[in-house]
């Protein structure tokens, strides 16, 4: 470093907007959360050693001569607490990019997830906050100042970052440079914060928040304050279930506990061990169009990566973790591991671990298993037309919603419950439970104690053409093609009265419609409507079709099946209107408005709504 470059002094950057708006949320927050500055600090400082410990598999010379640690020191009379690590270190470009822009911190998340918890009524949870990256702003809950001082892992060259919190930052190289790579982060303490200068303290909070960590946290001069042992090496009976849920909630970054814990060791052909752990609340990004497992990869204790995305099937995604292999090579590639056959043994030995867990789980508690469901299931459902070695196994753990029992169901359940001679299961597709149970496509169903299983997600539009039956018993749609419903007679007491001859008002309807509908027939399907929709048999389901339409896949709705309900007043006196008078403009705008009236019961609007209000008009006019 040249003397000029030390002689220049401080550079002042200013923080993006979202970062500065980040630490005013951080800065004024409530006192209950801030012991999670030091989890969050000291946690980075282990990753920084993990990471180096990576480096040094390839490259002996960058590992540090005594072993990695995280150091604490408290400095009372400067009201100073220093979080120090010999870890990777940060250059200067990493320097701006971690803690002075958004780029890399996850700061519009974060912000995002406080909005949706205010417009819901609740209170900022900023205990969430490393769960997006940006946990080292959490410091400035407890500082008045923070000075990162650091020097990257095979640079001759240290830094300094120093901020008070408000809109901008000072960097300046350090001259001379630590002689050790790694980090110091110093706290100058608020005044109300000289309390974590409490030895007692702070080893309290250490052993409470940190005992997992493999990187050995002392105080300067003092004992070890953690285990510094890897959790998942450890005998099962040995981890108590406050250690499992620390664990969990660090290395999962979020602030549940775990529903399910599986830990174990594969042991034979190939060896590894998994501590994986199953969420009691559905994580943010689950849904993210990226589909990423989020298991962190180990080989022989030293950490790989958390984007491997060969370790487990997408559908498992919600898995949160740790793996630890004793056979692949300490210095694989990311390109290496996309080919390496050993991650297709790991993958198919987890899969079958957690498809085993879950089944017990729904066997033995029922009502963890619905709250999973509930959080997870759609996730787990893509499995049934991406994973067909497990299709059979997912579909005996999927639970659906159903028009006869309360809660979810499952499919054998179902068939336990079906009529004598009822061939298929029949599904309704649709936005939620509450509307489709007011569907008049139902309604037939419904009358005849003909139970429907309600596909909510939208993944269900893609698994059941790919899964077609279960236990030989085929998926029916009750929104498309024949209706089946002659070979089961109503009940006695819902039986209506025989119904009058409607096949001059079917063939006025055809005409009259023309091109506007696919067919119109008389329907056993509807008992209360007059009236509804459904597609052919050889046609997209209507709410399947609807959801490629929102997307843009689907640019015109394609003409449907009008159904009329013969028994129904209204259409019984429409069909007497025109064997009396015969046709007419007004029998003309009744076609139309049953139409409309069948697609406003879809959630869809009339094709044309100008035209839909000026015949509603005419027939209000008439009747008056």
């Amino acid at each position: 470093m040249s003397a000029d470059t030390a002689a220049a002094g401080p550079e002042t950057r200013r923080f993006e907007a979202e970062v500065s708006r980040l630490l005013e949320i951080v800065t004024h927050s409530l006192y209950s959360n801030r012991d999670i500055f030091l989890r969050e600090l000291v946690a980075n400082a282990a990753d920084a050693c993990e990471k180096r410990r990576y480096l040094a598999v390839a490259d002996a010379a960058l590992a540090p001569p005594e072993g990695f640690a995280v150091t604490l020191s408290l400095l009372p009379k400067g009201r100073q607490l220093v979080i120090a690590d010999n870890g990777v270190g940060m250059s200067r470009e990493e320097l701006i990019a971690n803690l002075g822009t958004i780029a890399a911190s996850g700061t519009q998340r974060f912000l995002q997830a406080l909005k949706d918890q205010a417009k819901d009524g609740g209170k900022p949870d900023l205990t969430q906050i490393g769960q997006f990256g940006v946990g080292f702003y959490s410091a400035f809950m407890v500082a008045d100042e923070v000075t990162v001082e650091t020097r990257r892992a095979g640079s001759e060259e240290g830094w300094s970052w120093r901020s008070k919190g408000g809109e901008s930052y000072e960097l300046e190289p350090l001259d001379p440079a630590p002689p050790e790579a790694g980090t110091r982060v110093i706290l100058t303490l608020k005044a109300d914060a000289a309390d974590y200068l409490d030895k007692d303290r702070l080893e309290r909070l250490v052993k409470s928040w940190c005992d997992h960590l493999s990187v050995p946290i002392r105080l300067e001069g003092g004992a070890t304050l953690n285990q510094a042992s890897a959790l998942w090496t450890r005998p099962k009976a040995e981890i108590t279930a406050e250690q499992y849920e620390h664990f969990y909630r660090d290395v999962a970054q979020a602030f549940d506990k775990p529903w399910r814990t599986l830990h174990f060791k594969a042991e034979g052909a190939i060896e590894y061990t998994a501590l994986l752990f199953i969420p009691s609340e559905r994580p943010f990004a689950l849904f993210h169009p990226d589909r990423r497992a989020d298991l962190r990869l180990h080989v022989k204790r030293v950490f790989i990566s958390a984007e491997v995305k060969e370790l487990l099937p997408s559908w498992l995604r919600f898995l949160k973790g740790v793996i630890d292999s004793e056979d692949l090579p300490l210095n694989v590639s990311r390109e290496l591991l996309q080919a390496n056959p050993l991650l297709a043994k790991i993958r198919a030995g987890l899969v079958k671990r957690v498809v085993a867990d879950l089944q017990k789980a729904a066997k033995d508690d029922a009502e963890g298993y619905a709250t999973f469901w509930e959080n997870f299931g759609a996730v787990v459902k893509e499995g049934l037309y991406e994973d067909a070695a497990n299709r059979e196994a997912l579909l005996g753990l999927a639970r659906f919603r159903s028009s006869q029992v309360e809660g979810w169901t499952s499919l054998k359940d179902y068939i336990g419950r079906m009529k004598p001679g009822q061939a298929a299961i029949y599904t309704a597709a649709g936005e939620s439970a509450e509307r489709l149970a007011r569907s008049p496509q139902l309604e037939g169903f419904r009358a005849r104690g003909l139970e429907v299983l309600y596909l909510t997600d939208p993944v269900d539009e893609f698994w059941v053409p790919s899964v077609v039956k279960f236990e030989d018993k085929p998926f029916r749609s009750v929104t498309r093609g024949a209706s089946d419903l002659e070979a089961f007679p109503l009940p006695d007491d819902k039986a209506p009265p025989p119904a009058g001859e409607i096949g001059g008002l079917v063939a006025l309807l055809k005409l009259t419609l023309g091109q506007a509908v696919k067919d119109v027939r008389s329907s056993e399907r509807l008992a209360d409507s007059a009236v509804c929709l459904v597609a052919g048999e050889g046609d997209l389901d209507l709410h399947m079709e609807r959801l490629l339409k929102a997307h843009g896949q689907v640019e015109q709705a394609s003409a449907r099946v009008l159904e009329l309900n013969p028994r129904h007043a209204l259409v019984q006196a429409l069909a007497k209107r025109l064997k009396d008078k015969g046709g007419g403009p007004e029998l003309e705008d009744a076609a139309w408005l049953l139409l409309d009236q069948a697609r406003l019961v879809e959630g869809e609007p009339p094709a044309d709504p100008a035209a839909f209000a000026a015949r509603l008009q005419r027939v209000m006019e008439r009747g008056l």
